[in-house]
């Protein structure tokens, strides 16, 4: 018998006001900074960019520089213009060079306190001192030093009850460890919202960016795809596109998760999204690599809980010649990156989309579909009972035909085990059994709909079914 409790509630993917967002970064240490800055500017639609701060690194400890940072700014002023003919809400580029700063210009905890501000770490304090109740998101893609310069000056300037107001209101991704500021955030205010791999690079979830897995397809992190996709023939913020010399785009998982898609949920990293899927726990000191490549940051022993590393496996579905369309790769992949590299080709082939938006005029660019979730995004199943999961109804804004695949995530519930779905390959309804249960348990249930433009864009609907026990 097919019975169900439902709640109706607006679907996660539902238009909001964006992320806030400050950007620390290293630029000119290494290309992947200049990289991944073009890809945040093509969502800046989407993502409130209220500050750019250029800053040192153990990888350039004696000098920062804001001026690449407004080059490429200014790459983007020239297309924004017709960015605006796809989607609205892009800022114009004189906005944007308006919120670029200098931060600390020394390395690490030298660049902390007394009379170290910088006016990065004083557009931290003034972004935190708004009046806005969204959370404000830190992206360290260097040294996080002008970070710990502003809650220096916080915890300096202002009552306790203050400090912890504010405090609250932060959330920080950094990129591993990039100076020695870090841990002393950690340790020094054990309240904060940070995402973190800790120790040796090769233990970064961010590696998921852009590591080769073996036995799969990664041709849309190859250099001949980006230079086809990216670089060349896409205008002049295409042109600004370095590069790849050690990894590409290492720090663009610090953002990818506040693209608002049907997957991402920033609030709660251990439900995954394409900017990863973290866990609250302490790590080991053992767990974090500490004799890897750490850049010369010391690595000591987490003093408390951190959103930090997490595990998935995978098995991604791949194009089938005939009969169903897609059929299950004959290898899973199983590992902290894999939490990101599960989304790569869906966050590429966006990246590549809007990269055309640059250039090409509505009618020759593809837009992403629009999911619909019958009921809602909640629901609540008895014990044992039958439920239905339905994305009828989800469109497409150019009128591709649609495809639709749904899952199970169970990493991201509290039930893990499988619990299958009848026809999750090419429908967009379908149905489950709920397992028996002595106490409530959740599952999220996920489904990609994909159009069949060019490039193939994927958006997402995540349902979250409640399991609870039958009346005795």
């Amino acid at each position: 018998m097919l019975t169900a409790f439902l709640v109706c509630v607006p679907a996660l993917g539902a238009a909001e006001p964006g992320q806030r967002l400050i950007v620390l970064t290293d630029i000119e240490a290494d290309p992947d900074d200049s990289q991944s800055l073009v890809r945040l500017l093509l969502y800046a639609n989407q993502i409130d960019i209220e500050g750019i701060v250029a800053t040192t690194s153990t990888h350039q400890k004696s000098r920062i520089a804001p001026e690449s940072i407004h080059a490429i700014v200014d790459a983007y002023g020239r297309v924004q213009p017709n960015l605006l003919k796809h989607e609205p809400g892009f800022p114009k580029a004189q906005a944007l060079n308006a919120v670029v700063r200098a931060g600390s210009q020394v390395y690490g905890m030298q660049g902390v306190g007394d009379g170290k501000d910088s006016p990065g770490s004083d557009a931290i304090i003034k972004a935190l001192e708004k009046n806005d109740t969204r959370p404000l998101w830190v992206a360290v893609w260097g040294g996080a030093n002008t970070l710990a310069q502003a809650l220096y000056r916080i915890r300096h300037d202002k009552p306790p009850e203050e400090v912890g107001r504010l405090v609250k209101k932060l959330r920080v991704y950094t990129i591993s460890d990039q100076d020695d500021s870090g841990f002393w955030i950690r340790s020094q205010f054990p309240d904060l919202f940070y995402i973190v791999s800790p120790g040796g690079y090769g233990n970064g979830t961010w590696t998921g960016m852009h590591a080769t897995e073996p036995g799969f397809d990664s041709t849309e992190v190859s250099n001949d795809w980006i230079a086809a996709h990216i670089q060349q023939g896409h205008g002049p913020l295409g042109a600004v596109y370095p590069d790849v010399s050690f990894g590409v785009e290492g720090d663009t998982p610090s953002f990818l998760s506040l693209i608002p898609n049907g997957l991402n949920a920033p609030e709660h990293p251990d439900w995954g999204g394409w900017g990863g899927r973290y866990e609250f726990y302490t790590p080991a000191l053992k767990d974090t690599d500490p004799e890897g490549f750490t850049g010369n940051v010391p690595v000591f022993q987490e003093p408390h809980a951190i959103w930090t590393n997490a595990v998935d496996s995978y098995r991604p579905m791949v194009h089938s010649e005939f009969g169903r369309a897609v059929r299950p790769h004959d290898k899973v992949s199983t590992g902290y990156r894999t939490t990101i590299w599960r989304w790569r080709k869906d966050f590429q082939n966006d990246f590549a989309a809007r990269m055309e938006w640059t250039t090409k005029p509505y009618k020759e660019a593809n837009h992403p579909p629009v999911v619909k979730l019958t009921p809602g995004d909640r629901l609540t199943v008895k014990s044992g009972e039958g439920f239905m999961l339905s994305a009828a109804g989800s469109s497409d804004p150019d009128g591709d035909s649609l495809s639709y695949l749904w899952f199970q995530y169970p990493e991201a519930g509290s039930y893990r085990q499988e619990i299958k779905l009848g026809y999750a390959e090419n429908h967009h309804t379908v149905w489950g059994q709920a397992p028996v249960v002595s106490k409530t348990e959740t599952a999220h249930f996920i489904v990609k709909v994909i159009d069949k433009g060019s490039p193939a864009l994927t958006r997402y609907g995540r349902v979250i079914v409640t399991f609870v026990p039958s009346a005795p």
